[in-house]
């Protein structure tokens, strides 16, 4: 009976085993490979990552860009001129605008603005060492008294007091350093060129353009 029984279930054959070993390191191999190549592409797109952040960062944050000066709102105080003369003297209050728009603070010197009429001053002030934020305005009030003491007697201040137009450029240079991730320092220098139009009826100002 027993005998019977060996018969309809008959031994595995012996290299079943040699067979089933090879399959198992075959796919072990597989396995490592695959893995290789999985950890060799997650390092290729960590990498190819890295560039576009970088060079998005140099393209924005690292790119230094050079501030702008300009005029901000004015008010007049006084005007009183003479056309026979002729001659005037004004004084107002202004915002001298210093607009950073790099992503580090802007520290600039001290300088001077100085106020032309065709080319000659005719008044001048201070502008205080100060610093412009990362990605906004300072504005510095100041006051300014105008005169014409020093125009030559062939100017046409005569005819511009007549037309009841004056018009006034201004100009100013700033010397300082943008500051970059607390390490870096960039040399920038801002210019300030306006032309400011005083209506001499209502002793206001008509218009104010920067370039």
């Amino acid at each position: 009976m027993s005998k019977n029984i060996l018969q309809d279930y008959p031994l595995a054959p012996e290299n079943s085993y040699i067979r089933s070993e090879a399959e198992s390191l075959i796919s072990e191999d597989e396995l490592k490979r695959r893995k290789r190549i999985r950890l060799f592409t997650y390092i290729c797109i960590f990498i190819v990552f890295q560039i576009i952040v970088m060079t998005a960062f140099g393209l924005t944050v690292m790119k230094v860009k050079t501030p702008s000066i300009r005029l901000g709102e004015t008010n007049v105080q006084s005007f009183n001129s003479v056309a026979a003369t002729p001659s005037f003297i004004t004084s107002f209050t202004t915002q001298i605008w210093v607009k950073n728009t790099n992503w580090g603070p802007y520290m600039f010197d001290g300088s001077i603005a100085t106020f032309l009429y065709q080319g000659v001053a005719v008044g001048q002030v201070l502008i205080p060492k100060s610093k412009a934020a990362l990605h906004s305005t300072k504005k510095i009030s100041v006051s300014v008294s105008l005169n014409t003491d020093e125009l030559p007697s062939n100017s046409t201040l005569c005819s511009e007091l007549n037309s009841g137009i004056m018009t006034l450029s201004s100009q100013a240079k700033l010397t300082g350093k943008v500051e970059l991730m607390l390490i870096m320092k960039m040399k920038k220098s801002a210019t300030m060129d306006c032309i400011t139009a005083f209506d001499l009826s209502t002793k206001t100002v008509k218009s104010t353009q920067c370039n």
